[in-house]
């Protein structure tokens, strides 16, 4: 699964440790994982990050952040809600650019009934005065870091920056090993602030082999999303040297399953896919994985019908869907236009079809 949501009743430390070490994250009571994101109708790959605390050292950065906020006082307690942390997180929310969760109690809380985590709180006080505060959770060995939220009219002091240090700063003084910062989209410049924290300790997840590496093994020209688009391009244009008509498709509804009340649906989760045989949700489509570097055609199902009408011909958002079956796959161009063009010519697209293709060693 590309994106997918998970509210466990309980949550051991070693069992946070394990989610995040996976690329999951809290969201609420629940925790998810997804490989995409959408922000103002643009999609984005999302690449989880990480601070190896164990080579961890105060930078020059976090010296001069320490400096310029020394007249202000620190305190690190377990974390709770009060109306002094919601008033401070309103008046924050009202001079940023992206969404955020509707109040504080949404974002510890959100639908669940308890609460599964280990949640401490750092804030700090200009004298009496709240002026920022940031939510981190404890696993046995990591640290995540939930939200940093701070009064505007402090901007100048990087509060949001010197949270996100002085989290990092009391893990590592706890022993623990990696601190946990979500994720960075490429391309969307909001996050990018993350990539300056620690960049020598530093760690991404690389999606096709599930393994972290140091941030300068990432290459802007390996970005998941960019080769999908690469990849169903290359299909689209050699089907089109076959007399082959298809349509690229944006799916609106990729991040579907991250929704309470449509959690657990295994939702298709594809942002981009192929139509091949004709613009019609009864025909199978292409899709290209690339964690595993591989065109799957598959069959769906349509589990509910919008309201909305398809403007833009290359976003489809007319039905929800789901997976159905894998009928082929393969890593080859040339395969799938010849699953695809003896398909077509013989006029039957069904699975039953493509299966009888594929054990005949036409594909």
């Amino acid at each position: 699964m590309l994106a997918e949501l998970y509210y466990p009743p309980s949550l051991e430390p070693a069992d946070l440790d394990a989610h995040l070490e996976d690329g999951w994250f809290r969201m609420g009571q629940a925790i998810f994982t997804t490989s995409f994101l959408k922000f103002k109708d643009i999609i984005y790959s999302a690449i989880w990050l990480r601070i190896n605390l164990r080579s961890f050292s105060e930078s020059s950065t976090q010296k001069k952040l320490r400096k310029l906020n020394s007249g202000f006082n620190v305190i690190i307690r377990e974390a709770f809600i009060d109306e002094t942390k919601e008033d401070l997180f309103a008046r924050y929310q009202s001079h940023v650019a992206f969404d955020t969760a509707p109040n504080l109690q949404q974002l510890l809380f959100g639908y669940g009934d308890n609460d599964i985590y280990e949640t401490l709180e750092i804030c700090i006080y200009d004298d009496s005065k709240l002026i920022a505060c940031g939510f981190f959770d404890l696993g046995e060995k990591t640290s995540a870091g939930i939200s940093c939220f701070y009064d505007p009219e402090y901007k100048k002091h990087s509060l949001g920056k010197y949270l996100m240090f002085l989290k990092m700063e009391f893990s590592k003084r706890q022993g623990l090993q990696y601190f946990y910062l979500g994720y960075f989209a490429p391309g969307y410049p909001l996050f990018d602030y993350k990539l300056g924290l620690s960049k020598d300790n530093l760690e991404f997840m690389d999606q096709a082999t599930e393994r972290w590496l140091p941030i300068e093994q990432f290459s802007y020209d390996a970005i998941p999303l960019d080769i999908m688009k690469q990849k169903l391009h290359e299909l689209q244009m050699a089907l089109s040297q076959e007399s082959v008509n298809s349509a690229f498709q944006y799916y609106e509804f990729f991040d579907a399953d991250l929704i309470n009340t449509l959690n657990g649906l295994r939702l298709f989760d594809f942002p981009v896919f192929l139509f091949c045989f004709g613009i019609s949700t009864a025909n199978p489509i292409v899709v290209y994985d690339h964690r595993d570097a591989r065109y799957h055609l598959l069959t769906y199902h349509c589990i509910y019908e919008t309201m909305f009408e398809q403007k833009d011909l290359s976003r489809f958002n007319t039905h929800l869907l789901q997976t159905s079956k894998v009928l082929f796959s393969t890593a080859s161009v040339q395969t799938m236009i010849k699953v695809i063009t003896t398909a077509l010519r013989k006029n039957r697209t069904g699975e039953f079809y493509i299966f009888e293709l594929v054990m005949k060693g036409i594909a």
